[in-house]
């Protein structure tokens, strides 16, 4: 693991960089964390993609607030203040934000040598599944395959819900939903699948039964162990076709 710095246009995004052993280049694949950042759990999840064959960046989206090391997201949803903290800091991704932000992630990653192009993957878990949908559809050309993990409000009323964004994404999707998830209840799941066969994109989306939001990440009260492994076979399936070919 490498910690690595990446200029962006409001200024520096702290990030933790992954590689296999050997003399590479390797596909990349950028793992983009839940709303309580990097932290060792998702350092351990990226580390064990990279092992299957993927340069693996790991960047904190919340860097203009403070780097990963210093934001301290250890509450938890049931407090108050906490939860205020975490949705304030959601907010301040804007769609401008998030897109030039993904733009120097990328560019980071194609200046690397070990990198393999001319495109990458994008893994998301709670809400970042739909900064990955956006991603892909920010960069069609650059993005080769977008995941979401129990992803959240995926598909909602407001004009720049993800679901909207699908029409734009070249690359292949897949979506893994908790069948007990109040942040992508059924019917939202219904208007996500529409909007994917509307768009006529590759894409698999799957509910996984007894499932709860979390159910990808170790440590939480939410993890499934069977689940889990069945997310990482999607996901090495996912960027192995798209990305290894």
């Amino acid at each position: 693991m490498q910690d690595v710095d990446i200029k962006t246009a409001d200024g520096v995004m702290d990030a933790k960089l992954f590689q296999p052993e050997g003399p590479g280049p390797w596909p990349a694949v950028i793992m983009l964390t839940d709303a309580f950042g990097v932290r060792p759990v998702f350092e351990d999840m990226a580390r064990r993609l990279s092992k299957s064959g993927f340069v693996v960046l790991l960047p904190n989206v919340f860097y203009r607030e403070a780097p990963a090391a210093k934001l301290e997201l250890n509450g938890t949803f049931a407090d108050e203040a906490f939860r205020k903290r975490i949705y304030g800091l959601i907010g301040t991704l804007t769609p401008e934000r998030l897109k030039a932000d993904a733009g120097a992630q990328l560019d980071f990653l194609f200046r690397q040598p070990v990198v393999k192009g001319p495109k990458a993957g994008v893994a998301g878990y709670c809400f970042s599944g739909g900064i990955a949908v956006r991603m892909g559809a920010d960069f069609p050309d650059r993005i080769a395959a977008v995941a979401s993990s129990h992803g959240g409000r995926l598909a909602t009323d407001a004009p720049d819900s993800p679901h909207r964004l699908v029409s734009q994404v070249k690359g292949e999707l897949y979506f893994g939903h908790a069948d007990q998830d109040n942040s992508m209840p059924a019917d939202a799941i219904r208007t996500l699948e529409a909007a994917l066969k509307d768009a006529g994109v590759k894409h698999r989306s799957e509910l996984y039964p007894g499932a709860q939001h979390g159910y990808a990440v170790p440590g939480t009260p939410q993890f499934n162990a069977e689940v889990a492994e069945t997310h990482w076979s999607r996901l090495l399936d996912l960027f192995g076709r798209t990305l290894k070919a």
